[in-house]
């Protein structure tokens, strides 16, 4: 059994753990809320830049290598985590989803320490891997990994690039889903009409296809970023919480030790008067 100065110790040192775990709890509460409006503010632009796109797409004398299908041999998986760990089981569920859907020929482009750490340790091609993206998140970020996807498939490299990364639904629940990034597809039952298109189709395409596979990106790294505050917000608050009711234990067994090494005192002492009074 510890000693009273043992369990004191563990409580001191547990109440530093809950203190530090409390603080991270609200960094990672005002990085989601600031995460949640980027994402409000960004779905709007997103909306009418894709309604655009799908009407582009439906004219059939227009073609972009961007939106050309193709038999598929390889594919290219963007697999977005985090760089830093306490989060949960957020980084876990999007690497296990890509490589569930990933096939022995398929390469990965990770984006987060965490998941080039998943798909190295199981001898998964690592084509390109990008480091910090979260800590300082831009816009800019987002066009390297949508270039770099798009070199790719234009070269023959790849023939799909998929998107894969931990959807914000809710503060309790981060979804992992996978979107086809390229070749672009166009949406099913998409009502088609005669439109006015100025300047023409063509440059609208040719200008709009790229910064649609950008704002893509940049939408999922939103995602993905309001997510992983969600969870580590959530796990923190948990570590808090196992760490109160650990000190409330330690706290109970520390009294009980004192209340026992109390006793002892006293029936010594009890013991000595007896033995100097006879």
């Amino acid at each position: 059994m510890a000693t009273l100065r043992q369990l004191r110790t563990r409580v001191a040192s547990i109440t530093n753990i809950q203190s530090v775990t409390n603080a991270m709890q609200l960094v990672a509460a005002a990085r989601m809320r600031r995460a949640q409006e980027a994402i409000a503010a960004a779905r709007p632009y997103s909306e009418q830049l894709d309604r655009v796109l799908q009407r582009l797409s439906g004219l059939e004398s227009l073609s972009h290598p961007l939106m050309t299908e193709r038999a598929v041999d390889r594919t290219a998986l963007i697999v977005l985590t985090s760089d830093r760990g306490l989060c949960g089981s957020f980084n876990t569920n999007s690497c296990r989803h890509a490589f569930n859907a990933m096939s022995p020929d398929d390469g990965i482009i990770a984006v987060g320490r965490k998941g080039r750490s998943f798909f190295r340790n199981r001898d998964c091609e690592i084509l390109n891997d990008y480091e910090d993206v979260f800590r300082d998140l831009s816009f800019a970020s987002a066009i390297t990994i949508a270039e770099d996807a798009v070199n790719r498939f234009l070269s023959g490299e790849v023939d799909r690039v998929m998107l894969i990364y931990n959807a914000f639904v809710s503060v309790a629940q981060q979804q992992p889903v996978s979107e086809q990034l390229l070749p672009i597809a166009p949406r099913e039952g998409e009502a088609t009409g005669v439109y006015l298109f100025e300047p023409s189709p063509e440059v609208l395409l040719e200008t709009l296809v790229p910064r649609h596979v950008n704002f893509q990106v940049w939408r999922a790294l939103l995602e993905s970023n309001a997510g992983e505050q969600a969870a580590r917000m959530r796990a923190m608050d948990n570590a808090t919480k196992n760490a109160g009711d650990v000190i409330e234990e330690l706290t109970r067994e520390m009294n009980k030790e004192r209340q026992s090494s109390i006793t002892l005192e006293l029936m010594d002492i009890i013991g000595g008067a007896e033995a100097v009074a006879q």
